[in-house]
């Protein structure tokens, strides 16, 4: 087991600055390489430290923005044109790219593709909803109107 840093938040293990052991392999070949994490000694608690406070300081200002683009993301319905087929099937699915773009060109604000998470697969027109995690415990549910063009 090896005793890490995360640098970023990463999905079911912590957030930035949480000191967590995983298996060697998950962070040799994953964590590490693409700089979610550092690894631990005791020197990088000194960095702990540093990204908590700049974590915590982002928090504040954050939470309150989060709460405003819920608001705006759950009182209007986005709305996806995707190529489709007969009987109003898609070709393919969804994906979270899809919806962010279309959370932007609607003007309802940025999000980011990774805390974009749908229920089940969308592949086939009609209206579905997608969650988004917006800050810690702000989950926002976007109704999303996929329709088919040929």
């Amino acid at each position: 087991m090896s005793k890490i840093i995360l640098t970023n938040e990463v999905s079911g293990l912590g957030s930035a600055g949480d000191v967590v052991e995983v298996k060697d392999g998950f962070a040799r070949n994953y964590l590490l390489p693409r700089g979610f994490a550092v690894l631990w000694s005791k020197g990088g608690e000194k960095q702990v430290e540093s990204i908590k406070a700049a974590r915590q300081a982002r928090a504040l200002a954050t939470v309150e923005d989060a709460h405003a683009l819920k608001a705006a993301l759950e009182a209007k319905s986005v709305r996806l044109i995707v190529k489709a087929g007969q009987g109003g099937r898609l070709f393919g699915a969804v994906k979270t790219g899809d919806v962010v773009a279309a959370v932007s060109a609607a003007g309802l604000g940025e999000l980011d593709k990774r805390k974009v998470a749908f229920v089940a697969p969308i592949k086939i027109a009609g209206e579905h909803l997608a969650t988004v995690r917006l800050h810690g415990d702000v989950v926002a549910t976007i109704t999303l109107q996929v329709v088919g063009k040929k």
